[in-house]
């Protein structure tokens, strides 16, 4: 097949989990022998990404802009350079699925989570969210969603029966830890928080419920985001020396802390399956997480839940638990994403899928 994908950043994967999905997938997928081209918004050095061809368009870069002009634009190149099938990522691009549609090339749209509900977004980009979730049940050839609690909203709320296909990730530590030295941190004696460090991803209350627990160890706040420089600087304002916060990690470096934390911090209250707790279970870290259905759907018995106001204590839990407790959440942690989150599996899912919407003379 000949395979489009639009809608995120582009590869190779330097910003979020849409992108490290957008490379995993079509990586795989081209050493599978299809033909796949991703849309990026920043060029990178070499115009081929182990076998995927990259297309560069311009965008405009602004909060409220920056995604959906680039994939109309990527729409308009699409629509001249068709491809067998397109594979659009994030329900606010809903809308520009009808233009491939109606011209012949199947669509699926993975929707992601519910991002109106997200604090960094006006009235009017809400709406555009809002408008977007409905569209995304009319639109497209296929709808997928990467949670069954996201699944569940769309059957409710729009009588919509999306496909489920889980994210995945890799399996297994890394036994360097060069990088990790490099940022500060001593190995297996820090807590691990990774997120885009906005206000419903509560890193500020990650901050401040570890600076309340009395411990030798450390805390890495891994992250950034492009259009949240006040949270980001109230997530900064601390004088708290254990704290690290080292921005955006990725590639080896981002393999290397999920492999050697203590424990990882998910506190992420609004989207679908999150890319970082997927990626911290298969490291075998010993995960905490916001008890959110989501969340809860991933993690399963393989982690410890908390609630908006017992973060801390729930440190104080971990930190004290015998070390034959710990390891045993650690070990059912990478079972699980061994059975349910294999980057294999889910990517044998998605070429079922884009095969699955051709026609029969295809």
């Amino acid at each position: 097949m000949r395979i489009a994908l639009l809608g995120t950043r582009g590869i190779p994967a330097h910003y979020g989990g849409f992108e490290t999905f957008a490379e995993e997938i079509s990586t795989r997928l081209a050493a599978r022998g299809h033909q796949v081209f991703v849309y990026c918004r920043q060029r990178a050095a070499q115009p081929v990404f182990r076998g995927v061809r990259l297309r560069y368009l311009p965008t405009i870069r602004h909060k409220y802009l920056d995604t959906v002009i680039h994939t109309f634009l990527s729409t308009l190149h699409l629509l001249a350079h068709r491809t067998d099938v397109a594979l659009y990522c994030n329900a606010a691009n809903a809308l520009f699925t009808a233009g491939p549609r109606l011209s012949g090339i199947p669509v699926a749209l993975n929707v992601d989570g519910i991002e109106r509900k997200r604090a960094k977004w006006n009235v009017l980009a809400r709406t555009w969210y809002r408008l977007s979730e409905r569209l995304a049940t009319l639109f497209p050839n296929a709808m997928v969603t990467d949670a069954h609690a996201i699944q569940d909203y769309y059957r409710k709320r729009y009588a919509k029966e999306g496909i489920f296909i889980p994210y995945g990730a890799d399996l297994g530590r890394i036994d360097a830890t060069d990088r990790v030295r490099q940022l500060g941190l001593h190995p297996g004696r820090y807590f691990l928080y990774v997120s885009r460090l906005e206000p419903e991803n509560r890193a500020l209350e990650v901050r401040q419920a570890f600076e309340s627990v009395a411990t030798p160890f450390q805390l890495a706040l891994v992250g950034d985001a492009p259009y949240a420089r006040e949270y980001i600087r109230l997530v900064r304002d601390t004088q708290d020396p254990r704290v690290v916060m080292p921005g955006a990690v990725y590639g080896e470096g981002y393999r290397q802390l999920g492999s050697h934390c203590f424990a990882y911090i998910h506190a992420t209250e609004v989207g679908g399956t999150h890319p970082a707790l997927i990626e911290a279970m298969g490291r075998g870290a010993l995960v905490l997480y916001r008890n959110t259905p989501e969340n809860a759907e991933v993690t399963g018995d393989a982690g410890i839940p908390f609630e908006p106001d017992d973060l801390a204590a729930k440190l104080r839990l971990v930190l004290a638990m015998p070390d034959a407790d710990r390891e045993a959440l650690r070990r059912k942690a990478m079972g699980r994403v061994r059975e349910h989150y294999s980057w294999d599996a889910v990517t044998d899912a998605y070429e079922n899928l884009l095969a699955g919407l051709l026609p029969p003379h295809s």
